[in-house]
């Protein structure tokens, strides 16, 4: 497609304007201008798509779907010109019509399609796909409200509802397609013809409507798709009722319909809450499942290529249970004999797993599972019975490791155990993680079949958190090495060669220093603090988890308090701790820390004691968008998971193209990024995955407390009050604690830590010591390009070719 002149552009916005808005634009608001512009935005996307398309058609292309529960987006309208190269040409086209791009772009919100670092993830491999060439679709739900804003009183975390249809919308094309999914009934079986007939009978059926989003990649003629479903019922209104005047039941099949795709990660800590989680699952995979089937056999023919043109690729367990409804499919509509259509399955789906946390590797209790999907529990059942019955063979007499091999077992359906079995590759995604899987968590499965295990490591869309939020240091890089990183990640170690030269680590300061002003400003308005672009920005932005052990940040905040207080002329570096994270909303202890974090800042920020020395903000709400503000400003990043815990991270890879060295344990990625970086760029500190896991049994953290004045000081700290409230439920989870005090190691690995945080402020201390630190971080950055990661997934484990070269 030919570049798009500013005239051109300037006339495509004119044209959108008139015939959607009914205005010109010298009298339109910003609201309609920003529309319009990503309107003109997807209509140049749906161009390319449809050429795209028409290539992997012609060209019978295998194509890659990937499931997941959520596709963390961030806003569209930046990267999506970017990608195009036509974001320069826009800001100036919309400057002499009297906008700023800038403020037109702050109007977008953050597609409430995803949470934490799976969706992020998810969003990471379609733009690579797209950029790298290959023909790739998303799939999963249009969430009228994504997870929740974020909003913090006295400390505590409310969850409001977002909104971000509301002008999020604009991105999604509404497609015909739309699929039945049934729920609940009964099966009744009987044969004809030699073969077994299953109908379901008296099943309540949800409509899946598609919606579509373009997915853009960099300066490519490939454009790929996300498709979302949304769940709707046959009829809006039983009208016998309404004229009854039973009014709230007339509509109540309606609102029980749509609440699938109401909201992205429903409590599920009651069983309403369990039977949602399902439905949505299962809502989101018969759709897509039916949508892949339906375009195969209109494209092939029949479904016996489908291993051939189709890789469909489970995104943690959410989507396990593609395996069974691709079975019932084959089964059920197409008449496939079991073997065969097992053998289509197995050659078609793979698994990638995200944790090693169990209550994560989830499982559904039988008697939900039994009665939302009958038809699909007999089948699991079925699967579950042949492979306890291959178990035997591997592990004779063997009753309780075959039982906790099983699918199906002590009255609870494990998916992961379903993606084991059902999946032609399994993989982790660092490392350390694809070492855990084999040795540890999945190990019988390991011995069974070694040959289904692989590692890919993450890796992260670098030009959106280098080039689009970092575009200072991005166009000094190119300066400095030219544009070819921008197509090769790798091409950033060419920075190496600069690392000794005083005059591009002061630039590198210098633009670290405009990106913290940015963030001080945002700090300012959102927090009313203020803080000094000089301090050091220490900063740890995650999904609030104990694991993750913000807890132990805290800490060093409480015991650097308590120096401060014995001297307070202390010779530190000034320093700001930052925090973001958001908690699951039925997850009362990470709450409970949100509000230690915030109680600390309130204490820290208005005593005179610290001032000019610390400072503690917590900033609520943390979204894509705000990390693209956090991340370029950040010269610590704090990655202090207890080691084996995190499956990889990649808010680690974000900080470190941008400059900031890692404080971190060797768990994850953290492994890899020291492996590339060396020990003298970089903190380590902690218990090893290893040690970790000798010390589990026999831990007493009780041990820690009586041996360290320290920690006893910030438990006693923690009872009598910070800011004047107590946190004693924290102390009694550290010391007390019911199923074992203490369970993601926090006093154990204190002291090291401390020492740790004292190596950070000396090395700040010499100036070009940390400034070679941080230039080496972003050049060695460019292994954990997610376009490295797809590459992968395509050579080892996809099997597909690119249709752009």
């Amino acid at each position: 497609m030919k570049n798009i002149s500013k005239n051109e552009f300037k006339k495509l916005l004119e044209q959108k304007l008139m015939r959607v808005f009914g205005t010109e634009y010298s009298d339109a608001s910003k609201q309609v201008m920003y529309k319009a512009v990503c309107l003109v935005t997807r209509d140049i996307l749906a161009q390319k798509r449809l050429s795209f398309y028409n290539k992997i058609k012609d060209g019978g292309h295998k194509q890659i779907y990937y499931m997941s529960m959520e596709f963390l987006l961030g806003r569209s309208l930046r990267n999506n010109l970017f990608n195009l190269d036509l974001l320069e040409t826009a800001e100036k086209t919309v400057s002499e019509m009297g906008f700023e791009m800038d403020e037109l772009m702050d109007i977008e919100p953050d597609a409430g399609l995803g949470n934490g670092g799976l969706g992020r993830l998810a969003a990471a491999y379609l733009d690579s796909l797209t950029s790298c060439g290959y023909a790739a679709g998303g799939f999963s739900i249009r969430y009228d409200y994504g997870i929740f804003n974020q909003k913090i009183v006295d400390g505590w975390q409310m969850e409001m509802p977002d909104k971000w249809l509301i002008d999020g919308s604009v991105w999604l094309n509404a497609r015909d397609s739309v699929y039945e999914v049934k729920f609940g009934g009964h099966i009744e079986e009987h044969w004809e013809d030699g073969r077994l007939i299953c109908e379901h009978k008296d099943y309540t059926t949800i409509i899946a409507v598609s919606f579509e989003m373009p997915i853009s990649g960099y300066k490519t003629d490939a454009t790929n798709f996300l498709r979302l479903w949304s769940a709707k019922t046959k009829n809006d209104i039983d009208m016998a009722l309404f004229s009854k005047g039973e009014y709230l039941k007339a509509i109540e099949t309606k609102a029980m319909a749509e609440a699938i795709s109401k909201i992205l990660y429903p409590a599920d800590n009651h069983y309403e809450g369990k039977s949602l989680r399902l439905k949505q699952q299962y809502f989101f995979v018969s759709a897509s499942m039916q949508c892949v089937v339906k375009y195969h056999l209109k494209t092939y023919g029949s479904l016996d290529t489908l291993p051939e043109k189709a890789a469909i690729h489970i995104n943690d367990t959410h989507p396990a249970l593609c395996v069974p409804e691709l079975m019932r499919i084959l089964l059920d509509d197409h008449g496939y004999s079991w073997d065969t259509a097992w053998h289509i399955v197995c050659d078609t789906i793979s698994y990638t797993n995200h944790t090693v946390m169990q209550e994560a590797l989830e499982k559904w209790p039988q008697g939900l599972f039994e009665s939302l999907l009958p038809r699909i529990f007999q089948i699991v059942k079925e699967i579950n019975k042949r492979h306890c019955g291959e178990l035997w063979k591997i592990f004779p007499g063997e009753w309780t490791r075959i039982s906790d091999n099983a699918i199906l077992s002590d009255g609870e359906i494990r998916m992961a155990n379903l993606c084991l079995v059902a999946s032609h590759t399994v993989n982790g995604v660092s490392a350390l993680h694809s070492e855990i899987l084999k040795n540890d968590l999945f190990s019988d499965y390991y011995k069974v079949a070694p040959y289904k295990f692989k590692n890919v490591t993450n890796g992260i869309t670098y030009r959106r958190w280098l080039a689009e939020a970092n575009p200072l240091l991005s166009n000094y890089i190119t300066e400095l090495i030219g544009p070819k990183f921008l197509h090769d990640a790798n091409e950033l170690e060419n920075l190496l060669p600069f690392k000794g030269n005083h005059a591009v680590l002061d630039k590198f300061a210098e633009i670290k220093l405009k990106n913290k002003e940015r963030l001080a400003e945002y700090i300012k308005k959102a927090n009313g603090v203020v803080v000094s672009p000089d301090a050091i920005f220490d900063v740890q932005v995650k999904r609030l988890h104990e694991y993750k052990r913000q807890l132990l940040n805290a800490f060093h905040i409480l015991d650097l308090c308590r120096r401060l207080r014995e001297n307070p002329d202390l010779n530190i570096t000034p320093r700001v701790f930052i925090f973001g994270a958001k908690a699951a909303s039925s997850y009362y202890m990470a709450k409970l820390i949100i509000r230690l974090i915030y109680m600390i800042g309130e204490m820290v920020n208005k005593d005179p004691i610290y001032k000019d020395k610390i400072k503690v903000v917590f900033l609520e709400n943390y979204r894509v968008s705000l990390a693209e503000i956090i991340m370029p400003a950040s010269e610590i990043s704090e990655q202090i998971s207890v080691a084996g815990k995190e499956a990889s991270g990649t808010g680690n890879m974000k900080f470190m193209i941008n400059g900031a060295v890692t404080i971190g344990t060797m768990d994850g990625a953290n492994v890899e990024i020291h492996e590339k970086v060396g020990d003298e760029n970089i903190f380590i500190f902690g218990l090893s995955a290893n040690q970790a896991d000798q010390l589990y049994p026999d831990y007493n953290p009780t041990e820690y407390y009586s041996k360290d004045w320290r920690i006893q000081q910030i438990i006693d700290n923690l009872r009598s009050g910070i800011n004047g409230v107590s946190f004693a439920e924290i102390a009694d989870r550290l010391l007390i604690g019911h199923g074992g005090a203490d369970p993601y190691l926090v006093l154990a690995d204190f002291a090291s830590y401390i020492d740790a945080q004292v190596n950070v402020d000396i090395a700040y201390k010499d100036v070009y010591r940390f400034r070679r630190m941080a230039l080496v971080n972003t050049a060695k950055a460019g292994f954990f390009s997610s376009d490295r990661s797809v590459e992968e997934y395509a050579k080892k484990i996809w099997d597909i070719n690119k249709v752009e070269k």
